[in-house]
C-alpha cells in the first residue's frame, strides 16, 4: 500500500512540504511544494494539524530503573552515593519486575515520539540471567526498534570497583552470554528491528580485561560497543589511581578507540581528548536532564561536533532522569547547552533535533534511520499544537521544542502506525500503570 501523509503543518525534511509517500516499510518519495500530486495513492493521511519530524533515537537508557525513580534512598546524591545507595535495591530485580519495567519504559518512550530505543542492561542478579530476551520480545510486541546492549560488570566491591558481589558476573560467564545473544538477535541488515551492542558498564564496574575481550567479541560479529565514560571528576580520579590513565587512555589501552563505539555521558573531557574522539570517530551520547539532576557537568556537543565526533541524545535511566521522555530530552539539550556555551545563537532548535535523529543514528551505526528521506525507513513522529502552550506560536519545528511537546499524536514505525490519536496500539495504559505500580512496591 502506497500511504501519501498529506500537507502536514510543517515538516522536518527537504522538499516535502506536500508530505511523504510511504510503502514497504519506508519512505517512498517526498513531495515538494508546487508540483503534482504523487501518483498511484492508495490511502491518504490529513496531516494539516500536524508537525512531522524523523521518529526520534534515544541511544542511552536503562530501563529497569523506571521502579526507582524519586527513590527516597538515592534523591539528592551524586552520582557515586547514588549507585551504592540504588545498587543493593537494584539486586531484587526479578523477571516480573523487570518484563514490566521494560513494558513501561519502551511505552513512554514510543509515546514521546521516540521509535528507536538503546538501553544499556548490566544488571544480572541471580534469576535474570535472560534479560536480554525480556527485552527484545517487548521491544517487539510494541513495535520499537531496538538496540539492546548486553551490558555487564566484573569489578565489584571486594576487588576494588563500585558494585555489590551481589549484582557481577564472571568474565566467562559475560562473554558466554554476549555471544549468544548475538547469535540470536543482532541483525545488522537495514531497516533491522533489532540489533545488539556490548556493553561494560564502566571504568569502576569492568575490568581491563574484560573490555579488551569485549572489544575482540565486537570485531568478530560486527556490532557495536557502549560504556559509559567520562561522566563524573570522581571516575576521572578512580581511574587515576587504579589504572594510572585518564579514562579516555584507558579506552586507548583496550582497543576501543574507534568507529565502532559510542560514549555515555562524555562530559570531562579537555580540547585534546575532544580532538581525539572525533580523529577516531567514537560517538557521544549526551543524556542533559540526568547529568542536570547528579550535577555531573555538561557535555561539550558543539566541541565534539567540530572535531568529527557523532553526538546523539538519551534520557538516560529513569531513576536519575526520572523520565523516558525523548522530546524532554530535545528540550533539556537545548536549555542546558545554551548555558553551557553562554550563546541563544550558536545551540538552536534545530541543532537539538539533529542531535535526537541524524546524531543518535550516527552513534548506533545505523544510515537507514534518522531523516526523512527516499529510501530511508518510515519512522515518523507527528506531534499537533492544540494544546494551550503552544497557543500563539509561529514557528511549528521551533514550537515542538521551545513551547514544551512531550507527547505525540501518532507515531510509525517502519510503515506501521503504533502510536494513534496519542494511544500506543494495543496497550492498556491503566492496566500498564497499576502493573508497574505493583511491581515498584517491591523496592520501597
Amino acid at each position: 500500500m502506497r500511504l501519501w501523509i498529506k500537507d502536514p503543518l510543517a515538516i522536518m525534511a527537504e522538499g516535502a512540504a506536500r508530505g511523504v509517500v510511504v510503502e514497504g516499510g519506508a519512505i517512498a518519495a517526498c513531495v515538494p511544494a508546487g508540483g503534482p500530486d504523487p501518483e498511484r495513492i492508495d490511502a491518504v493521511f490529513d496531516a494539516s494539524r500536524h508537525v512531522v519530524i524523523p521518529g526520534l533515537i534515544n541511544t542511552h537508557h536503562h530501563f529497569y530503573q523506571t521502579l526507582t525513580r524519586a527513590h527516597p534512598a538515592a534523591i539528592n546524591k551524586e552520582l557515586f552515593p547514588w549507585l551504592q545507595a540504588l545498587y543493593p535495591i537494584w539486586s531484587r530485580l526479578d523477571p516480573e519486575s523487570f518484563r514490566v519495567s521494560v513494558r513501561l519504559a519502551l511505552t513512554e518512550l514510543l509515546l514521546s515520539g521516540c521509535t528507536t530505543a538503546a538501553d544499556h542492561h548490566y544488571l544480572f542478579p541471580r534469576g535474570l540471567e535472560q534479560a536480554v530476551d525480556i527485552e527484545v520480545e517487548e521491544a517487539r510486541a510494541l513495535g520499537v526498534r531496538l538496540t539492546v546492549t548486553r551490558g555487564s560488570m566484573n569489578l565489584s566491591q571486594k576487588d576494588g570497583g563500585l558494585p555489590p558481589d551481589s549484582v557481577v558476573q564472571d568474565e566467562d560467564e559475560i562473554l558466554s552470554d554476549s555471544e549468544r545473544v548475538l547469535r540470536l538477535f543482532h541483525d545488522p541488515s537495514p531497516g533491522s528491528v533489532t540489533q545488539v551492542a556490548l556493553a561494560p558498564c564502566s571504568p569502576f564496574s569492568v575490568t581491563k580485561r574484560l573490555m579488551a575481550q569485549t572489544a575482540a567479541l565486537a570485531e568478530r560479529y560486527d556490532c557495536r560497543l557502549h560504556t559509559h565514560l567520562g561522566e563524573t571528576r570522581d571516575e576521572d580520579a578512580f581511574c587515576l589511581a587504579t589504572y594510572g590513565a585518564r579514562p579516555l587512555d584507558l579506552l586507548e589501552e583496550v582497543g576501543w578507540l574507534g568507529p565502532r563505539t559510542w560514549l555515555a555521558h562524555g562530559i570531562h573531557f579537555d580540547d585534546a581528548e575532544c580532538a581525539r574522539l572525533g580523529r577516531h570517530g567514537v560517538g557521544v551520547c549526551h543524556c542533559a536532564a540526568s547529568n542536570a539532576v547528579l550535577a555531573s557537568g555538561f557535555c561539550r556537543t558543539l566541541d565534539l561536533e567540530a572535531a568529527g565526533a557523532p553526538v546523539g541524545l538519551g534520557v538516560d535511566g529513569s531513576a536519575s532522569n526520572d523520565a523516558s521522555n525523548m522530546m524532554e530530552a530535545v528540550r533539556h539539550a537545548l536549555m542546558f547547552q545554551r548555558l553551557h556555551y553562554g550563546s541563544a545563537s550558536r545551540v538552536t532548535h534545530l541543532d537539538a533535533l539533529r542531535w535526537a535523529t541524524q546524531g543518535s543514528a550516527r552513534c548506533l551505526g545505523r544510515d537507514d534511520i534518522g531523516a526523512i528521506a527516499p529510501g530511508l525507513q518510515a519512522d515518523l513522529a507527528l506531534f499537533t499544537l492544540d494544546e494551550l502552550r503552544f497557543s500563539g506560536a509561529h514557528d511549528p519545528l521551533a514550537a515542538l521544542v521551545l513551547c514544551g511537546a512531550h507527547r505525540a499524536d501518532r507515531v510509525m514505525v517502519g510503515g506501521v502506525w503504533r502510536v494513534v490519536d496519542g494511544s500506543p496500539v494495543g496497550v492498556d495504559l491503566a492496566r500498564l500503570r497499576a502493573e508497574h505500580g505493583r511491581a515498584a512496591l517491591r523496592f520501597a
